[in-house]
């Protein structure tokens, strides 16, 4: 991965991969077995993983929101997919708390150290969705200082926050200025406003670098079918994924996305007894290995952009 500066002198204006712009084209994944209760344990359970991401038209993988196991990393170079590496600073933590800060630093040596020389990982994060105050801000910002120090070789990132105003989308998260893409996640069509509406959106985005879409989508228990304002049908997930899609690509600056996600997995927040019974949905494969229709509405779309 070449880094080139745009003439802003931002520390990143355009991606090159073997002299050529790159789109990466990405999903996100968890470090957990749809097929066998538990984590991956053995390297046909992440390359198995990883092939269908290949499948999917991938070049790029999320891993999610920890270090994933070391094997998942060298499978990735050997397949060739670029890979977002992430550690596990998550929502609302004690920002404050010295102990804490030094908690997500040392787990951010230990995966720099340990994946610094793997050719597969090209962005570090520093975290993800953590709401917007001015500790967060240190917290955070001293986090991304840490990686420059460590590796100033690759892209630093983190999913940023975002607000909504009428049909505008605004990205201006104070984090954003000291990193090295406008990546944030937004579920417009699930957790805000309708799929059929987001045509309507614009982003408003206040940092000129590349951007990337780190998670969108929405929930559907496969093999479950009707029309598509169906919730939890196959074709609401469908409808979503379309919609997204059309609006996204009205983005200035596009380079990337990772939907949510792979794969279903086990959530204890996901208590719904018909279609989620305590599985988060939001997989495109479903726990028993079943491509859902909005899979192929993805893979479709990688495909074009060949």
């Amino acid at each position: 991965m070449i880094l080139v500066s745009g003439p802003l002198k931002l520390r990143v204006k355009i991606s090159l991969l073997n002299e050529k712009s790159v789109f990466l084209k990405g999903i996100s994944i968890h470090d957990e077995n749809p097929l066998v209760e538990g984590r991956l344990r053995t390297e046909g359970d992440m390359r198995m993983m990883l092939e269908w991401a290949k499948d999917l038209g991938c070049n790029f993988v999320r891993l999610a929101h920890y270090t994933h196991n070391e094997k998942m990393i060298r499978l990735a170079d050997e397949m060739g997919l670029m890979v977002w590496a992430e550690i596990p600073v998550y929502w609302t933590i004690s920002w404050e708390n010295e102990a804490t800060y030094q908690n997500a630093e040392n787990q951010l040596l230990a995966a720099i150290e340990r994946d610094k020389n793997r050719a597969s990982v090209i962005i570090w994060s520093v975290g993800n969705e953590t709401p917007v105050t001015e500790a967060r801000n240190k917290f955070m910002g001293n986090l991304v200082s840490k990686v420059r120090s460590l590796d100033d070789s690759r892209l630093v990132a983190a999913a940023l926050e975002v607000e909504r105003e009428g049909y505008t989308v605004t990205v201006d998260d104070p984090l954003g200025a000291k990193l090295d893409l406008a990546s944030f996640n937004e579920y417009g069509g699930w957790y805000w406003d309708k799929p059929g509406e987001l045509s309507k959106y614009t982003f408003d985005i206040h940092f000129d670098k590349p951007v990337v879409i780190t998670e969108f989508g929405g929930g559907a228990l496969a093999g479950f079918h009707g029309v598509k304002k169906t919730m939890w049908s196959e074709e609401h997930q469908e409808f979503i994924y379309e919609e997204q899609l059309k609006m996204l690509n009205k983005i200035d600056g596009l380079r990337g996305m990772t939907p949510w996600i792979l794969v279903d997995f086990k959530s204890p927040r996901r208590q719904h007894p018909v279609y989620q019974n305590f599985w988060n949905r939001k997989g495109l494969i479903s726990e028993t290995g079943e491509k859902k229709k909005a899979y192929f509405v993805l893979q479709n779309y990688y495909e074009s952009l060949d």
